[in-house]
């Protein structure tokens, strides 16, 4: 390894650009270098690292297991560099040109993601905002690799580098086609419970970006010595309720987006028989980015906008 004091940090910038890219053009473009100036940079990345660090693979550059090894912390560092650097207090949305990775169910594309389109028209305009879907089984585990910064994930148990903040909670309510046949035989309207036997009798669409066949409603219809017949599972809530609008099936889908997607997508809103608990929805995100200004600015704009729905209020 080169001395330290000879070693200019710039090229760090280099190096984390090409693991994320893998090709000199296209880190030269995320940095706002040209490529012969990326090449030039590896270059001197080799000698001062003495590893080849990426070799040709196809049209691209495939790293080293030395390489790989320095991926995670690298961006670490350069992150806690970057905080440095900005100071405590010195952050100004309008200014910002940051990009930020939400991971979070469909429910947010919906019920979140416009609200905070609009907001940041007018605070951050320069400010992009990716909403990423859940990965199954792994929800934490992308913050550990830096594949998102926040996470919008229902409470389980978090690790310790995890810094957690509940932001709403929802109950359910059941969604049914207009004019679903057996809910008017059985003279149930919109608004009213739906008898636990025709309930448990109707086929059920069930959102599991993990393809589970059991849920809160499972464990609810348990305690009560029941169960029902789930025929089908979604990885998205818009795969639910577009299922339920086109057949004679229902579903639990969280009462807000319920309310919100009804009207449009020909559907009517009844009540469980059962008591399901309300489902509490955490934001997530590892603790290295607790105090980033731009960071605790971004979970701040998210906390008031979850606010607005959030149907049975947090706990004082």
């Amino acid at each position: 390894m080169a001395n330290f004091n000879s070693f200019d940090l710039n090229l760090l910038r280099v190096l984390d650009a090409l693991l994320k890219e893998g090709s000199t053009v296209r880190a030269g473009e995320r940095i706002g270098l040209s490529q012969p100036a990326v090449s030039a940079a590896l270059r001197r990345l080799r000698d001062a690292f003495g590893d080849e660090l990426f070799f040709r693979r196809g049209q691209g550059l495939q790293p080293t297991e030395y390489a790989r090894s320095l991926e995670l912390p690298l961006r670490e560092t350069l992150q806690q560099i970057e905080t440095i650097l900005s100071g405590p207090d010195d952050f100004d949305p309008r200014a910002s040109t940051l990009r930020f990775r939400i991971s979070g169910s469909d429910f947010f594309a919906e019920m979140l993601m416009p609200r905070l389109a609009d907001r940041l028209s007018d605070v951050a305009p320069s400010m992009t905002v990716h909403l990423v879907d859940l990965v199954p089984d792994s929800y934490v585990d992308t913050l550990e690799r830096y594949e998102v910064d926040l996470a919008l994930i229902p409470k389980m148990d978090f690790p310790d580098w995890v810094d957690a903040q509940q932001v709403f909670s929802s109950p359910f309510s059941v969604i049914a086609r207009k004019g679903h046949p057996r809910l008017e035989r059985a003279a149930v309207g919109p608004g009213e419970t739906i008898p636990i036997d025709l309930f448990c009798d109707l086929g059920h669409v069930l959102f599991s970006p993990e393809g589970n066949t059991r849920a809160m409603g499972d464990a609810a219809l348990d305690k009560v010595g029941r169960s029902r017949r789930v025929v089908m599972t979604m990885p998205v809530f818009s795969g639910v309720y577009r299922a339920v609008a086109g057949s004679d099936l229902i579903a639990l889908l969280p009462s807000q987006l319920a309310a919100h997607v009804a009207p449009s997508a020909g559907l009517e809103v009844y009540e469980p028989p059962i008591d399901i608990p309300t489902a509490t929805i955490f934001m997530i995100w590892h603790r290295r980015f607790s105090t980033s200004p731009p960071h605790r600015w971004l979970r701040n704009e998210i906390e008031n906008l979850l606010a607005t729905f959030d149907i049975r209020g947090r706990p004082g």
